[in-house]
C-alpha cells in the first residue's frame, strides 16, 4: 500500500472539494473578497440558532476576538484544560491574560469538574471548556460553577461542530463559542474558524475588530487552497516512496503551509493571525458545511465499528462508545475516536511503520509534541491526569475518507496488543 490510511493529511477532502479548491487557484478575484464569509455565518448561525456569527482564518482568530471583546484586565485568570493544543492558551497570552491549567477526567478527556472549582482564585474571570474529540463536556456542571463564581463560561468546539448535549447543539450554552474549520477538524477549510454568540455588546465589539484586522494576504491564500490538491493528487499517492518528503520539502520552501507554526510553539503569534477568513476558504468552508450531517453520521458509525471490536479487550474507549445513552453523551460526533492502552506510543510507532498513520493526539499536555510548555505557562505535575492520558492515549480515524475495510486493517494491527 502506498498510500496511507491516515487520520490527519487533509482528511476531509472528497473530490468535489478538491477541484473546488483547484480551480480557486486560477480565480484570483475570489480569493480576499466575496459574499461567501457572509453567507456561512448566516448558515452557521442559522444552525446553531445563534443570533450572531463572525468568520474568522482560524479558531485561534476566532477566540482572540471573542477575548477581545470581553473588555477583561491585563493578567485575569482563563481557565482552560490540559490536553489541549496551543491554540488554546496562546491567544489568552496574546490578550495579556493568564491561562490556568485545569486538569481533565479520565473518562471523557474533558475538565474536571472538582479540579475546576479547585484552581478559581480572585483573579479568575473566564472558564474555557473544550468538548475533547466531539464528546460533550459536564456543561451543566460547569454551568453550576459559572454561575456560583460569577465567571464567563465559553465554549472551544473545534472538535464538536455539531455535537450535542442533551439534544441542543454544543456552542449555545456559553457567552460565546469558537469553531475550527483546520485541515483536520469536523470539516474543513485548511484554515478558518468561527466566533458565536447571542450576547448584542459583544457581537458588536467582535464585528468591530473583524473590520479592523482584514484578510490575509494573497500568497497565504494560494498556500491553503494549493493544499487539497497537492496533498491528495501527489503527496499522499506516493507517500511511501517520496511523497513523505515532497511534504517536508513543501513546508520548507512554504510552498505549503504548517497547521502549527513554530512561533505558536513558544507562545508567539504569528502574522498571519489574527485575519478575517478570506472569500476564497470561505467557499471551501461553505461547500463542506452543507455535508455535515452525512460526515458526522459517518464518523459515528465507525466509531461504533471501533467500540463493538474493542470492547472487553485492554484497549480502554469511552464510556459513550460502549453505551451512547450514557448521561449526556448520546450527542457525541468522535471527530476522532480515542482509545488508551499502557503501550500506545509503541502501538503509533509500529502503525505508522505499516503505513497506517494513527493519530498522537495528544502526546503531552499541550499539543504538538515540540510545543515548549513553560512558554505556554503550563506547570509540570499541576495537571497528572492529563500528563497520565498523554502517555497512554491514541487515536483512530473515523473521517469521511475511512472506510470500513480501512477500520479492520487498524484493528487487526491493533490485535497484537490486545
Amino acid at each position: 500500500m502506498i498510500r496511507p490510511i491516515s487520520i490527519s493529511l487533509s482528511p476531509n477532502t472528497e473530490s468535489d472539494d478538491i477541484w473546488l479548491a483547484f480551480r480557486l487557484l486560477f480565480q484570483s478575484w475570489q480569493w480576499r473578497r466575496g459574499r461567501a464569509p457572509e453567507l456561512l455565518e448566516q448558515a452557521f448561525a442559522k444552525r446553531l440558532g445563534a443570533k450572531h456569527a463572525f468568520a474568522f482564518n482560524s479558531g485561534r482568530s476566532a477566540f482572540l476576538a471573542i477575548l477581545e471583546g470581553l473588555g477583561l484586565q491585563k493578567g485575569d485568570e482563563v481557565l482552560l484544560q490540559a490536553f489541549t493544543c496551543n491554540a488554546v492558551p496562546n491567544p489568552v497570552m496574546w490578550a495579556g491574560l493568564k491561562p490556568v491549567y485545569v486538569d481533565c477526567s479520565e473518562d471523557d478527556f474533558n475538565i474536571d469538574i472538582a479540579d475546576l472549582e479547585r484552581k478559581i482564585t480572585p483573579k479568575s474571570r473566564v472558564v474555557v471548556v473544550q468538548h475533547t474529540f466531539g464528546m460533550p463536556a459536564d456543561i451543566d456542571s460547569v454551568l453550576e460553577i459559572c454561575k456560583k463564581h460569577n465567571l464567563i463560561l465559553i465554549e472551544d468546539c473545534a472538535h464538536a461542530l455539531g455535537a450535542k448535549y442533551k439534544g441542543r447543539e454544543t456552542g449555545t450554552f456559553g457567552k460565546a463559542a469558537f469553531f475550527s474549520f483546520s485541515r483536520d477538524k469536523v470539516i474543513s477549510s485548511v484554515y478558518g474558524g468561527m466566533a458565536t454568540t447571542n450576547n448584542e455588546e459583544l457581537a458588536q465589539k467582535i464585528r468591530t475588530y473583524q473590520e479592523k484586522i482584514g484578510y490575509p494576504c494573497c500568497c497565504w491564500i494560494f498556500q491553503q487552497l494549493l493544499h487539497p490538491p497537492l496533498m491528495n493528487w501527489k503527496i499522499l499517492p506516493t507517500y511511501r516512496i517520496f511523497g513523505k518528503y515532497l511534504l517536508i520539502v513543501s513546508q520548507w520552501l512554504h510552498i505549503l503551509s504548517k497547521a502549527v507554526h513554530w512561533k505558536e510553539k513558544r507562545g508567539l503569534k504569528p502574522s498571519y493571525f489574527p485575519k478575517r477568513l478570506p472569500n476564497a476558504l470561505a467557499l471551501l468552508a461553505l461547500h463542506q458545511f452543507r455535508k455535515l450531517e452525512r460526515l458526522n453520521k459517518h464518523r459515528q458509525e465507525i466509531a461504533e465499528f471501533y467500540s463493538r471490536e474493542l470492547v472487553d479487550t485492554k484497549y480502554k474507549i469511552p464510556a459513550c462508545a460502549v453505551r451512547p445513552d450514557t448521561k449526556y453523551k448520546e450527542g457525541s460526533i468522535f471527530l476522532r475516536f480515542p482509545v488508551r492502552h499502557p503501550d500506545a506510543h509503541t502501538i503509533i510507532r509500529k502503525a505508522w511503520q505499516q503505513n497506517l498513520l494513527i493519530g498522537d493526539w495528544y502526546t503531552t499536555p499541550i499539543a504538538p509534541q515540540d510545543t515548549q510548555i513553560d512558554k505556554m505557562q503550563y506547570e509540570k505535575g499541576s495537571c497528572p491526569k492529563a500528563e497520565k492520558l498523554a502517555q497512554s492515549t491514541f487515536n483512530l480515524p473515523t473521517h469521511i475518507g475511512i472506510t470500513k475495510e480501512d477500520a479492520r486493517e487498524i484493528l487487526a494491527l491493533l490485535a497484537y496488543w490486545r
